[in-house]
């Protein structure tokens, strides 16, 4: 269950409006014209100098809020190097022409290439940082982003009690204009709805305004309902040679509106050139694909068969499993919704199925039937658990051990049957499965806290007899990829999210009644889990079993699964072959974040669907990407229409450009990267015989 919410704190009217905002008023009317155009006009002497080198590297001044907190989320989880200034740190660096400037081989370099502030006057007004910040961006053409300000004509914007609005705009929604459609917010479908997750509580304020001379509007909303008016929440303010993105509504890195405009901010922020990359990914894995689960009991709150559930008789009675109709349906939504499952499967319980079924299993064979509209992940034949031996006499259960006090172990050559038998039946089947992926049952082999610290020791021997090279893991227990084992190309983790769609219940009803059971008080009548839980809490009252799953359950799973797809998170989430069996509950689940997600998104921005390997080479390229990066091995700048990036031999570089743009070849050039969201990007390494990647601008 999301048990936490950040909350946005409203920022008060600033009163230093005097001499400062006249002045500022009195600048933008005197250059009006110049205000239009978004660079300065350079000088004779400007035109002789040689064009400035301009380091890609963000600079973000960050005064410890949840605006600047987002951003800074944002730029790290794409890939985008920065350096942050505390402001509530008294030795931090003055932030003067030396620090953001200087000459390098003869050649005027500015050493960041976007600023993200607080809001327009964090260093404060009248100060010498205030005068040196602004001097470097126009003498560069540096643009600054207003994390979050206030409706005034200091950033281009009538104050809010000259015809604007200021309240709190949960659940309103906010359109991106015609501007924001054709810049910043191209991948944006038009409409963006604020979160309203708790009537209860406010959970985004914000100030929206008419704009003034040389702002204009990228989102913003109506303030006098069939009048026709709105006033702006987000857009661009040119004034002085400068170009500012203001923000006017508070946000942290969590919410929706927040993680739909991160793209667009970053974008404008950098126009359109940075290094790191950015993609909304899911994919579904549904585990034991064959094989029969067992089912909640509701008087016992406990699974019948776990060796946990006291009072039952060791079996448990009428599991879950799908049937032909569960998987014609499953292969007509497929179609329908435009999304493939991941079928993470166990040949040899569809092979016990039929020996304990009169020799016959029609799912198998309609599954089998339509392998190809499907991807196929190798889950072990009979789905054993594979880490230390259990001893199931103590409960929790505890890992064997032998005479001596050793941990016994699953063996190596168990493992490693477990892997091959269950490939070789799918080769068999004429089901395409790639012998590099692997789920193992309950993610076992690997440790399993408390009981198991460590993974099995046969485990790495076995992934490598069977050329595994990555292994889903469990998201909540460890959410970093890691290696298993210390051999040199070593398989490694996958993490995958859990999705709170139990696999031990097959209908609506049964899931509330166990949800019930694992999120109320004990005075509820619940486990108290959530009592004692510091990471969760408790539902103020029990759901109706009826419409618990409907109404409270569906949609948080939807939200929450959707954060992870709009968070540039590739990582895989996982349910079970009975979330696709009798009431089918994994699909309200799936059309809800479908639905929501292209009601946000153009077609320009449609979902990646990575397979399993593909999301562990992303990860794994990420993880030496930011090694790299914060150890400073990486150098990328742009003087022109030229962008030049050095990094180590081996280290791949993801590059985010325009429309256009081309890769240098030893001989001629190339198009590059891949088109997504209104532009181009890649992961990508010098040609042959080049020690740096060169991409060559669009002119405008």
């Amino acid at each position: 269950m999301d048990s936490g919410r950040i909350r946005t704190p409203r920022i008060a009217p600033r009163t230093d409006r005097g001499a400062r905002t006249a002045s500022r008023t009195a600048r933008v009317a005197a250059l009006a014209a110049a205000a239009l155009l978004a660079t300065v006009v350079p000088s004779a002497q400007a035109l002789a100098a040689p064009a400035p080198r301009v380091d890609l590297t963000v600079l973000v001044v960050d005064d410890g809020g949840s605006a600047v907190g987002a951003i800074t989320a944002e730029l790290k989880g794409s890939g985008v190097p920065y350096r942050r200034i505390d402001l509530n740190d008294p030795n931090r660096p003055v932030v003067d022409t030396a620090f953001l400037s200087d000459t390098l081989d003869g050649r005027p370099r500015a050493k960041y290439q976007g600023v993200v502030l607080p809001h327009e006057s964090a260093f404060g007004p009248d100060s010498a940082e205030h005068t040196a910040l602004q001097t470097y961006e126009r003498t560069f053409g540096i643009p600054q982003v207003d994390a979050y300000t206030w409706s005034h004509p200091g950033v281009g914007l009538d104050y809010t009690n000259e015809g604007g609005w200021a309240g709190v705009l949960d659940g309103v929604t906010a359109g991106v204009t015609a501007a924001g459609r054709t810049g910043p917010f191209q991948y944006l479908a038009g409409s963006l709805a604020f979160e309203d997750n708790d009537p209860a509580i406010a959970e985004s304020y914000g100030y929206a305004s008419r704009p003034r001379a040389g702002y204009t509007s990228y989102v913003d909303i109506p303030i006098d309902g069939a009048g026709g008016n709105r006033a702006s929440l987000v857009g661009e303010y040119i004034a002085d040679g400068r170009r500012e993105l203001v923000v006017t509504f508070a946000y942290n890195q969590h919410q929706r509106q927040f993680r739909a405009l991160a793209r667009g901010i970053v974008e404008w922020l950098t126009q359109g050139v940075h290094l790191g990359q950015s993609r909304n990914y899911l994919s579904v894995h549904v585990d034991d694909v064959f094989a029969p689960d067992a089912r909640w009991d509701t008087a016992l709150n406990c699974t019948p068969g776990d060796f946990d559930c006291v009072g039952d008789d060791g079996e448990g009675v009428n599991p879950i499993r799908m049937t032909v109709a569960d998987a014609q349906y499953a292969a007509a939504w497929q179609k329908s919704a435009g999304f493939t499952l991941d079928m993470v499967y166990n040949g040899g319980q569809g092979e016990q199925w039929k020996t304990e079924h009169a020799g016959a299993d029609p799912l198998t064979d309609r599954l089998v039937a339509d392998r190809a509209q499907y991807r196929w992940i190798n889950h072990t034949y009979t789905h054993p658990f594979l880490g230390c031996v259990q001893d199931n006499a103590i409960v929790p259960w505890q890992c064997a051990k032998d005479a001596t006090g050793k941990t016994l172990w699953v063996s190596r050559a168990e493992l490693t049957a477990q892997i091959r038998d269950n490939h070789n039946w799918a080769v068999r089947k004429g089901i395409s499965v790639d012998r590099s992926e692997l789920v193992t049952g309950e993610h076992s082999g690997l440790r399993t806290l408390p009981q198991q610290p460590v993974d099995n020791p046969n485990l790495a021997g076995a992934l490598a007899d069977n050329g595994v090279k990555w292994a889903g893991s469990d998201n909540s227990r460890e959410p970093q990829q890691r290696s298993i084992g210390t051999a040199s190309g070593a398989a490694k983790t996958v993490p995958r999210h859990p999705m709170n769609v139990y696999y031990n219940v097959g209908t609506a009803a049964e899931m509330a009644d166990e949800y019930n059971w694992v999120y109320t008080s004990r005075a509820d009548g619940g486990s108290g889990i959530c009592e004692s839980n510091p990471a969760s809490t408790c539902l103020p009252a029990p759901l109706p079993t009826a419409t618990g799953y409907a109404g409270h359950i569906v949609p948080q799973e939807a939200r929450i699964a959707l954060s992870h797809v709009l968070g540039n998170d590739p990582r895989p989430h996982y349910v079970h072959q009975s979330n696709l069996a009798e009431e089918r509950l994994l699909y309200p689940v799936l059309d809800r974040i479908l639905a929501d997600y292209r009601g946000m998104f153009a077609p320009s921005a449609p979902l990646v669907n990575p397979a399993q390997r593909d999301v562990g080479t992303e990860l794994t390229r990420r993880a030496a990407w930011d090694q790299a990066v914060a150890a400073g091995k990486v150098t990328a700048y742009r003087i022109g229409t030229a962008v030049t990036v050095k990094a180590p031999a081996g280290l791949v570089a993801p590059i985010t450009a325009p429309e256009g743009t081309r890769k240098r070849l030893l001989l001629g050039t190339t198009a590059f990267g891949t088109a997504y969201a209104g532009t181009r990007s890649a992961w990508t390494a010098p040609e042959l015989l080049q020690t740096s990647v060169t991409l060559t601008l669009p002119t405008a």
